[in-house]
């Protein structure tokens, strides 16, 4: 198989850094490649549609851990700690056994800006896999240290979004 084993971050205020998490792992479950999705703070929301896509493939797996800490009625901020940590700890297993090419963290830097991730797992999981399963994290406010561990980095910055003009948001654009 391809050499893998390095370290993306998508990050920014901008739309679309869970679409090209998924997108990547199209490409890569189309090659066979073995992908595992972890998504925080998504747990109690309806599956986007490029998440209900991806599932398709037998090669894949999708787990959502923790709720959104924005949302008026998540469950209490220690609760959504602790699924956040069970989600990295299965991550972290995944990885040890090799159990995936490609490792999926969609959100996971929203949860360490808040807070709601211990940036040292993360940084332990991202030790395990380099050089050995390609690694993917989303969301906004990457923190600097896993900015300068990646290898690649893609800020998506917003210009002009409908919301703005009170659109919200809709389903195959947005989710």
């Amino acid at each position: 198989m391809t050499n893998l084993g390095l370290i993306h971050v998508y990050t920014g205020d901008g739309k679309g850094k869970t679409t090209a998490a998924i997108g990547l792992s199209l490409r890569a479950a189309e090659y066979g490649f073995r992908i595992a999705i972890f998504q925080f703070m998504k747990a109690y929301v309806t599956e986007s549609g490029e998440i209900k896509a991806i599932k398709r493939f037998p090669n894949v797996s999708v787990k959502r851990y923790g709720a959104n800490l924005l949302a008026k009625d998540h469950p209490p901020v220690d609760e959504i700690k602790k699924e956040i940590a069970d989600g990295l700890r299965e991550a972290l297993e995944i990885s040890k056994k090799r159990g995936c090419d490609f490792l999926i963290l969609d959100e996971i830097n929203v949860a360490l800006s808040l807070g709601l991730a211990e940036l040292d797992e993360v940084k332990r999981l991202i030790d395990l896999c380099k050089g050995s399963i390609e690694i993917v994290m989303t969301g906004r406010g990457a923190p600097q240290q896993i900015i300068n561990l990646a290898d690649y980095v893609t800020e998506f910055r917003a210009i002009k979004h409908p919301f703005g003009s009170g659109i919200s948001a809709r389903r195959g654009v947005e989710f």
